[in-house]
């Protein structure tokens, strides 16, 4: 255990002193924050306000409403892209050799594997949390209201899901990276996918069926939906009042529920999806790392 921490200390060290590593895994959250701010967060508020205009209901808390979506999105996205840039410590380590040297050492494998997937998921948390914070602070000066404890607490539970699913995902693709240059087109490649991911760009409810379906395997989306779902409760109440049917247009064109077909995918069945997600991810992970020692 203490060999694993060491590892474990040593990869955070590693990744906190690259100013560049961090910045870069925080990349798309910026840019689509710079997107929201020019833009696309008055393009969505002007929408709402036009369906509330066209049903009779009076405009109010729309901006909370966009900001509530907005935050919900980012932590998700949040919890993608920082668990893969810490991960790249592992990668550079393949790179200069020395990650050969930890599988021949006596060190057990099972500590050099908790070692890079511990620093994702402390790094990955503690940057959720902050980003959790920061967001919170983002929303009450918009005029928008703080969660309650009580969603608090499921917002805590699900992003320490989502960074432990998240990095086990980004673990297994790691491992096939072998140099600096494969994983920084990696990271770029997956962080302009991840906005379409999680709906950020585009909400899903407007692109085609079979692209929502394609979106919908992809584990990070469910992370985003369930994120919203809690955000959005409040603000969802607060815009549409007793306007079920625009509520429930709402939520479906972005995403705060997702559906297969006419059929909802529930919180629970999300929930399960991320945690055997997280499990499949780690036990290809043991069975690839198995292989590369036997070589």
């Amino acid at each position: 255990m203490d060999m694993i921490w060491k590892l474990t200390r040593r990869n955070v060290d590693i990744y906190i002193r690259n100013k560049a590593s961090v910045f870069f895994s925080f990349l798309s959250v910026i840019i689509i924050i710079g997107l929201y701010a020019l833009f696309l967060g008055d393009m969505q508020v002007k929408s709402i306000n036009e369906m509330l205009l066209k049903y009779g209901q009076s405009i109010k808390g729309t901006r909370f409403l966009v900001d509530s979506w907005i935050i919900s999105g980012l932590l998700a996205i949040n919890a993608v892209t920082i668990t893969l840039g810490v991960l790249g410590t592992m990668v550079y380590d393949i790179e200069n050799k020395r990650f050969p040297d930890f599988i021949v050492a006596p060190v057990s494998r099972t500590s050099v594997v908790l070692s890079y997937l511990l620093s994702a998921w402390i790094i990955g948390f503690i940057f959720s949390l902050i980003a959790l914070v920061v967001g919170e602070l983002y929303i009450l000066s918009g005029g928008g209201q703080l969660l309650s404890p009580m969603k608090m607490l499921e917002t805590l539970g699900v992003l320490a899901l989502a960074v432990i699913s998240s990095s086990s995902i980004m673990y297994f693709i790691a491992s096939f990276l072998k140099s600096g240059s494969a994983f920084g087109t990696m990271s770029t490649l997956l962080g302009t996918l991840i906005g379409f991911f999680t709906g950020a760009y585009i909400p899903m409810g407007v692109m085609p069926i079979a692209v929502q379906k394609a979106i919908i395997l992809v584990p990070f989306s469910h992370s985003a939906a369930i994120l919203r779902q809690i955000f959005c409760e409040q603000p969802l109440a607060v815009v549409f009042g007793p306007l079920a049917e625009a509520r429930d247009t709402y939520v479906s064109v972005y995403g705060i529920k997702l559906f297969w077909d006419k059929t909802e995918i529930t919180v629970p069945v999300m929930l399960a999806v991320l945690a055997g997600v997280a499990v499949l991810f780690l036990l290809l992970s043991a069975i690839k790392l198995r292989r590369y020692k036997q070589a």
